[in-house]
């Protein structure tokens, strides 16, 4: 087996005189914050050596994995009023996209995935930068940057994501981790307008809902999939308890398996409890004893029965690294 891409690993940095984040209180003191935190022995009194502490981390245990040798580090845009400006208080979490150009500078396993919000007023303008550094995805979140993917006014947006061949990965279902302003956008319907306007379209977490079997949009997966070529979907998040339920009805749908990219949702935590009474007792445990979180969510898709597409190249050639 070739080596795996991940596609959804989160840039989390403090916000520095330099590089442009934006980390509300409310944010960093709540629950999520402080867990990865602690988890990472990140201090935060200190911003410039905890980012430096956090990429560190992420590439070392990216170094350390037998099977993903590579990984997109997501960027997190903000929220825009009516005319385009960045609304700072209704945005709790920026990581800019000069901080993600940054850290993939001297990190080689690291692919730039920068996040733009297309309602903002220089969207096309920060697509073309951002293409023009080597961007290998735009991320967005519209359940906490507030906008509707929709939204026929992103027309030219989503045929320059097409022109640039840049995938867009969209966050689909409930959003817990940051602080979901309007949860009726993770509806994956929601994206076919840039699909049909031949954007390549990446659906975060596999269209899952976020409560645990209870997945509305199971049925809109199923007919993306069977209408769309430029359509896929990620594998991050669902071992998570709220979503690992997922996982039961795509290994029924071997149709799916090309369509779906790996990916983990770092710094979140990966659980192997999903494959008991699924799989051999030996296929979880070599899932539970993997030493990086990597390595255990491709044990648990293994055992599972849901493989992952691994030629990139099939969806972008800038994930491929044949930009």
């Amino acid at each position: 087996m070739t080596g795996l891409t991940d596609v959804h690993v989160h840039l989390a940095a403090l916000p520095t005189k330099s590089n442009g984040c934006l980390v509300s209180k409310k944010t960093l003191n709540g629950p999520l914050g402080r867990f990865i935190a602690w988890k990472l022995g990140l201090p935060v009194d200190k911003p410039e050596e905890a980012n430096r502490i956090y990429l560190d981390k992420l590439d070392a245990e990216l170094g350390r994995s037998t099977f993903v040798t590579k990984s997109v580090l997501l960027g997190m845009d903000g929220v825009y009023d009516s005319g385009g400006r960045l609304d700072e208080a209704r945005t709790h979490f920026l990581m800019s996209n000069d901080a993600v150009l940054q850290a993939v500078k001297t990190r080689p396993r690291l692919l730039a995935g920068v996040s733009i919000n297309p309602a903002r007023r220089d969207a096309l303008d920060e697509l073309e930068r951002c293409a023009e550094a080597g961007a290998a995805l735009v991320k967005v979140l519209p359940n906490a940057q507030v906008f509707d993917p929709a939204d026929k006014r992103f027309v030219p947006f989503y045929r320059a994501l097409a022109k640039h061949k840049i995938p867009l990965l969209s966050h689909t279902g409930y959003e817990f981790s940051l602080m979901g302003q309007d949860q009726s956008v993770g509806d994956p319907a929601r994206l076919v307008v840039p699909l049909e306007e031949g954007a390549t379209v990446i659906a975060a977490h596999a269209c899952s809902y976020g409560i645990y079997l209870y997945e509305p949009f199971f049925p809109t997966f199923l007919h993306l999939v069977e209408k769309y070529k430029n359509f896929y979907v990620d594998a991050s998040a669902l071992t998570l308890p709220n979503r690992a339920g997922a996982m039961l009805k795509i290994r029924k749908h071997p149709e799916l398996f090309e369509r779906i990219l790996f990916g983990t949702d770092y710094p979140l935590p990966v659980f192997s409890f999903p494959c008991l009474g699924i799989a051999a007792v030996g296929s979880w445990l070599r899932a539970r004893s993997a030493d990086n979180r990597f390595d255990r969510q491709w044990r648990v898709l293994e055992a599972m029965g849901i493989p992952v597409l691994q030629d990139l190249s099939k969806v972008s050639p800038r994930l491929a690294g044949n930009q």
